[in-house]
């Protein structure tokens, strides 16, 4: 596809990144670098309009609310923790899929009030609960959440979970479900309108990977 006007992408290194490049070759958008081997901040594409921002996945949003990327991929966890102020989120890429949890130890009080929770994601989990009816007293936390309910810093933790082995591995269990997460597509709110045709353009051949690798994977399914 063409671009009228220059588009800058921000995503964030390893599963995302991976996974976003099918979605964006799609597109007829290719890195002409590899972020887990260069050591650049700034890639070049194929399309001389079109740069990728390669940024920490809690920043992404923050970079495309500020215009400093126009458009950006990001997890469902993240954008509930940074807000939606700037942004639009027209569409699921459905990647880098997993859960987040609530989990502790076999048999651990879920329904307490005054519970300590360890999480690096505050709003989600105190919106949990909340919707509960239950007052719990949110330890936020920025890694090895799994050690906290062992050493008696919190009762459970809520946490992002793909396979559960880390879980297993520590005595832990997922004890809750809280919601699915997928990376989304972000927009920033100026270069919608700014920039229309050439983000609505992206969009749609976005929307096109998104829906053919669905029906892929429901034929292989069925």
């Amino acid at each position: 596809m063409n671009f009228d006007t220059p588009i800058t992408i921000a995503l964030s290194k390893g599963r995302i990144f991976q996974q976003t490049l099918p979605l964006l070759a799609h597109a007829g958008i290719e890195a002409l670098d590899d972020p887990e081997s260069s050591r650049k901040l700034i890639l070049e594409t194929n399309h001389p309009a079109v740069k990728l921002l390669i940024v920490r996945a809690t920043d992404v949003p923050t970079y495309v609310q500020w215009g400093a990327a126009d458009v950006g991929v990001a997890g469902k966890d993240v954008l509930i923790e940074h807000g939606s102020e700037g942004l639009y989120e027209p569409l699921d890429l459905r990647i880098a899929r997993c859960r987040l949890m609530v989990a502790g130890v076999p048999g651990a009080d879920l329904a307490g009030n005054q519970l300590r929770i360890a999480t690096k994601y505050v709003t989600a989990a105190r919106r949990h609960f909340a919707a509960k009816g239950q007052q719990v007293e949110v330890i936020k936390l920025y890694g090895s959440m799994e050690l906290a309910p062992l050493v008696g810093l919190s009762d459970l933790i809520v946490d992002l979970v793909e396979s559960g082995n880390t879980l297993k591995a520590n005595g832990l269990v997922p004890l809750e479900h809280i919601m699915e997460i997928s990376s989304r597509l972000v927009v920033n709110k100026a270069s919608w309108k700014m920039k229309h045709a050439s983000v609505t353009g992206l969009l749609d051949r976005l929307r096109e990977a998104v829906e053919s690798r669905a029906e892929q994977e429901q034929r292989k399914s069925g």
